[in-house]
This record gives structure tokens, C-alpha cells and sequence, in this order.
């Protein structure tokens, strides 16, 4: 009788059956079975989005449909969340990463929410003012005591008109402010309600273009560079699943490459998602191309899509600090804001 203890007999004994097994191959010539190993289980990811469904997030859908998700060993599910709920549900660890606006991170960071920076989406800030061209504003300066419409007193759209007219000695006090909270301001340019609005690069100025409606553009990145919408997640979400974030970012930074290099492969990727959207192919392929088009800067030319200018977000610190109606609840650090973790 062979006791579980006895370390040397049964050291003997797996030698023997070895040894038996070896004969028995050299005998028949037929090798054992091998053993069949179970795939790991796919690590589950939420991802938050925008609001709504958009051709804007063409790269995620690229990469799930392409399996680049499933080949990193990922198993995602998107939800369409508002900026500001969003940052909350990252906190959390409701969503495990999502995109959020840049200058939503500076005012949640400094309030003590859990939330950091990953990965950069818009390299350059989409934010602009707009106004049709028979109107006149070709300088901030030519928006003194014009109407702007805009969603609402928050989020990037308030950050950036604030820093756009500070770049001209103008506050919100010299502008008369328009609210639409149903986002139907480039609605309201283009029925004349109002003389200017502020809107996104890569969306209202597209769409008037598209209806015969020229329009000027007042970029905020030319006169106060500002953080755009990136990968953002929660602190204790990337310490628990740190490789599965890092393997995701890898894989929708790939997507991104492929449609920068062929639009065809979002605009599909984006219609098989969302079909209703198809109904307007040139629309969707005009605002992919601005999308595009906000992707790069010279610091992704230098360092690549996905990299964050930690100069940039310094500089960001300090213009939205100095704004009359500022969010930044106490002072905070660039390197409380940005990681380089989720990069490759």
C-alpha cells in the first residue's frame, strides 16, 4: 500500500508508470492522447459611448465586428450614456472604460472623483463656433453682442465658448446666451433664430454644408488649446483589469488606423450597427471624414494616435482655471488627470 506521504516511493512509482508508458509507445508507435486545454473565459468590458449611436464611434465598431475585441480575448458591450453620467458610472466601475470629454475629467478630478485619462480620441479639440457666412464673424472678436446658441451652461461646449471669447477680452456678459437643451441649435443657426452657435467640427457645420449652407468656423484649439473626448476609466478599474483595458485600447487604436486609411471600413462597420443611418450615405461619409480629420495633430504625427500632450492638458489646467465661471474645485496636477498605462 502506497501512502500519500511516502514522497519517495511514489517518486519511484511515476518513474515506473513513465517508464511503462514510454515502453508502450515504443511498442505500438502510437503516442498518448494529448490533453485538451480550455480557452480562458473572455474578460467582460462595458463601454460607454455617447449619448447616441454615431457613425463618430466608427472605430469601436469596426473593432468588435473585425473581432479585434474577441481576438484580444474581450468580450464588450456598448452603452450610449451623457458625458456627465458617464464620468459617474466610471467612478464607479458601472462602465469599465468609456469616451468622455477631456474637459469633463479637469472639474471631476478636482471634486475627487476617481476618474483618469487613457488614451486620446480627438487629438484636436472639436469644439467651434459657427455662424453662416452672410452674417460677418470672421474673428472672436466680431461675436460682441451677437447671439450664440448653445445646449446648455456645462460641459465642453460652455468651457470652450468661455475660452474662445476670454482669447478676445469678451465674457459671456458681451454675447447674448441662447440655451436649446434639445441640441437643436445648429437647427437654430440655420432658421436664422439665432447669429452663431457652438457646436462639434465633425457635426453641425457638416450638416449645413450638406443642406447649401455656408458657414465660417471659429475653431477653440486655434486660441486656447483644450483636451478633446478620449479613453477615460475609473482608478480602481484599471487597477483590476489593467491588461483587459490595455488590450482593448490596443485593439480600437488598430480600427482607427484601418479607417484613417480606408473610410469604407467605418461607414460599413457603422451601418451594420446602426442601419437607419445608412439612408444618408454622403452625410455619414462627410462627418466621418471631419471625425478623421480630429484624430490627428503634429503631436499624433510625432507619437502616434492614441498619445496624450501632456503640455497641451497643462496648458488646459491653466485656461480653464482662469475662466470667470471656472469648474476646477481645487488645483490639480497633469499627472493626476493623464495616464500612459492603456497605451502600448
Amino acid at each position: 500500500m502506497i501512502r500519500h506521504h511516502d514522497t519517495r516511493r511514489g517518486l519511484i512509482l511515476s518513474l515506473v508508470v513513465a517508464g511503462s508508458t514510454l515502453a508502450s509507445v515504443q511498442a505500438t508507435g502510437a503516442a498518448p492522447s494529448p490533453t485538451v486545454s480550455q480557452a480562458p473565459e473572455p474578460t467582460a468590458l462595458t463601454v460607454g459611448l455617447g449619448y447616441i449611436p454615431s457613425v463618430q464611434f466608427a472605430q469601436f465598431y469596426l473593432a468588435d465586428q473585425a473581432g479585434y475585441y474577441e481576438a484580444a480575448g474581450l468580450d464588450v458591450t456598448f452603452q450610449n450614456k451623457v458625458d456627465p453620467e458617464l464620468i459617474t458610472l466610471l467612478a464607479q466601475g458601472a462602465v469599465d472604460i468609456g469616451v468622455a470629454d477631456g474637459t469633463s475629467i479637469i472639474p471631476a478630478v478636482s471634486q475627487g472623483i476617481p476618474v483618469v485619462y487613457g488614451a486620446t480620441i480627438f487629438s484636436r479639440f472639436p469644439n467651434v463656433v459657427f455662424a453662416p457666412t452672410e452674417a460677418g464673424i470672421k474673428t472672436v472678436g466680431d461675436l460682441a453682442g451677437k447671439s450664440i446658441g448653445i445646449p446648455g451652461r456645462y460641459g465642453s461646449s460652455w468651457i470652450g465658448l468661455q475660452a474662445l471669447l476670454a482669447s478676445a477680452g469678451l465674457t459671456a456678459d458681451d454675447v447674448e446666451i441662447v440655451t436649446y437643451p434639445d441640441f437643436g441649435h445648429g437647427v437654430a443657426v440655420a432658421e436664422g433664430q439665432v447669429d452663431a452657435a457652438i457646436g462639434y467640427i465633425n457635426n453641425e457645420p457638416v450638416q449645413l454644408a450638406r443642406e447649401g449652407i455656408e458657414v465660417d468656423v471659429l475653431r477653440v484649439d486655434d486660441v486656447a488649446p483644450l483636451p478633446g473626448p478620449g479613453l477615460v476609466v475609473g482608478r480602481g478599474t484599471l487597477g483590476a483589469k489593467g491588461d483587459a483595458l490595455r488590450a482593448f485600447t490596443a485593439a480600437t487604436l488598430r480600427a482607427m488606423e484601418d479607417i484613417a486609411a480606408d473610410p469604407q471600413l467605418g461607414l460599413d462597420a457603422t451601418f451594420t450597427r446602426v442601419p437607419e443611418l445608412a439612408s444618408d450615405r454622403e452625410t455619414q461619409l462627410a462627418v466621418l471624414e471631419a471625425t478623421i480629420a480630429a484624430w490627428t495633430s503634429d503631436h499624433t504625427d510625432a507619437h502616434g494616435l492614441g498619445s496624450i500632450d501632456g503640455a497641451m492638458w497643462q496648458s488646459a489646467l491653466d485656461t480653464m482655471a482662469a475662466l470667470p465661471d471656472s469648474v476646477v474645485a481645487r488645483p490639480v496636477t497633469v499627472d493626476e488627470l493623464i495616464t500612459d498605462e492603456l497605451l502600448p
